[in-house]
């Protein structure tokens, strides 16, 4: 591969994600790591989100593998949000209220029946945006995107799964993780490859 212009890459992959996430992404370039791109985890009272990229693996990708990996990180940045009001918050703030009114009372098993829900609630939260759902939905996000910027369907997922298969020997792996597998298996049905879609049972 070409070796890459770090100033002109910079200023293309600006360009190349959605404009809604130009102010809150900050791109830098990171030789030290090991990961080809890398994204913090999105924290709710973070205005911007870092996304940093080791330029020596990174030329080592085609410029269509680049480009959907790069609008799947920004992706999975805009979908794993803690603070998405669902069931599982509601229930962990119920549960962390009522431990506080148990531990006034001075109710022991009260506080730890209350700890408990708050505990399993916040478990599933974490699930949530750490877990193969968001993976295969920051995937899926990345392609309706890519297809904004002049991909078709079948060749940005097809780019995409070229790239997840490509990072595990950029940063010494050598096999693909189970939610790499799954996410190729549902980018596989975009592409036309593959009639079978990822069982409900693996995402949960």
């Amino acid at each position: 591969m070409a070796v890459v212009n770090p100033n002109a890459e910079i200023g293309r992959l600006r360009e190349l994600m959605p404009a809604t996430a130009r102010m809150k992404t900050k791109l830098m370039l990171n030789e030290r790591q090991l990961d080809v791109i890398k994204a913090e985890f999105p924290r709710p009272w973070q205005q911007t989100h870092a996304v940093s990229i080791n330029l020596d693996r990174w030329h080592q990708l085609s410029v269509a593998e680049r480009d959907l990996l790069f609008l799947r990180t920004v992706c999975w940045v805009t979908l794993a949000n803690v603070l998405k009001p669902n069931w599982y918050q509601a229930l962990a703030g119920a549960g962390l209220a009522g431990g506080v009114v148990e531990l006034a009372q001075g109710d022991a098993v009260g506080v730890l029946a209350a700890a408990g829900v708050a505990a399993l609630a916040g478990w599933q939260i974490w699930r949530g945006v750490t877990g193969p759902q968001i993976d295969i939905a920051a995937d899926d996000k990345a392609v309706q995107v890519a297809q904004r910027r002049g991909y078709d369907q079948a060749q940005a997922a097809e780019a995409l799964i070229r790239a997840i298969e490509a990072v595990p020997p950029l940063e010494g792996r050598q096999v693909l993780t189970v939610n790499e597998l799954i996410r190729c298996q549902n980018l596989r049905v975009q592409t036309g490859r593959s009639e079978f879609s990822v069982p409900e049972s693996y995402l949960r």
